[in-house]
């Protein structure tokens, strides 16, 4: 079940440490516009944060944990569009059009949301022009790494797919080649556009390889040099 978090950083997004460095641009009163109506809710693992097609009339952020962000497809089939860490903006195009969520967000891990009220956020926007700013160039990078993902997920084998998929999660995720994979065989399948069969047959060629190791959920790439020239020849 879902639990109000009762945590002091989430109060007041004045006082808040774990705010988006997007807000850093707005004024006290900006932020109390956006903290008015403003809630937080603790997620468990694989809970739903929100379900495509349901009305879109919050912006989320991530105060901590990961969740993932994915499309519902025809015949129970998702894609990963991405995996949202902490600070970040969550609004899809539905709540500046529509009002629909036009994907779905789920908890990979233990995961704080706050839920800001279009409204207020939208007047925040409209009167500060460094914010407003600062979110048309969160929304370019944004739109920029869907345009990477359509040309990977058109254009490559499934080798090169799964290493543009791992180098996502070593580059942007965890920052690192070593890290513990959070995401099961069949997320690893829906961010690459694969089977799940497909995926994991993938993932032990790589491990053949010696291009990564796998012990359990962790994982290493020792040779991320090898896997980049699969992404490119992929």
């Amino acid at each position: 079940m879902m639990q109000r978090n009762t945590q002091t950083k989430c109060i007041d997004c004045e006082i808040c440490t774990n705010r988006s460095n997007l807000f850093n641009d707005l004024s006290a009163e900006d932020l109390s516009l956006i903290n008015k109506d403003r809630y937080s809710i603790r997620f468990n693992p694989r809970e739903i944060i929100i379900k495509q097609g349901t009305s879109g009339t919050k912006v989320l952020s991530v105060v901590d944990g990961l969740a993932k962000l994915y499309i519902e497809g025809f015949n129970k089939k998702n894609l990963i569009l991405a995996i949202a860490k902490p600070w970040e903006i969550i609004g899809g195009p539905g709540v500046h059009t529509d009002n629909r969520n036009h994907y779905s967000v789920s908890a990979l891990v233990e995961t704080t949301v706050c839920f800001i009220d279009r409204n207020n956020f939208n007047e925040v926007l409209m009167r500060n022009a460094r914010f407003a700013d600062a979110m048309i160039r969160h929304i370019s990078y944004k739109t920029i790494s869907n345009f990477d993902k359509l040309v990977s997920l058109t254009q490559k084998q499934m080798h090169g797919r799964m290493a543009d998929a791992l180098l996502y999660l070593s580059e942007v995720v965890f920052e690192g080649t070593k890290f513990n994979m959070l995401l099961s065989r069949q997320d690893l399948a829906d961010l690459s556009g694969m089977s799940k069969d497909s995926a994991i047959r993938i993932l032990k060629e790589f491990e053949n390889d010696k291009i990564i190791q796998m012990d359990g959920k962790k994982l290493n790439i020792p040779n991320i040099s090898r896997l980049k020239d699969i992404s490119v020849t992929g």
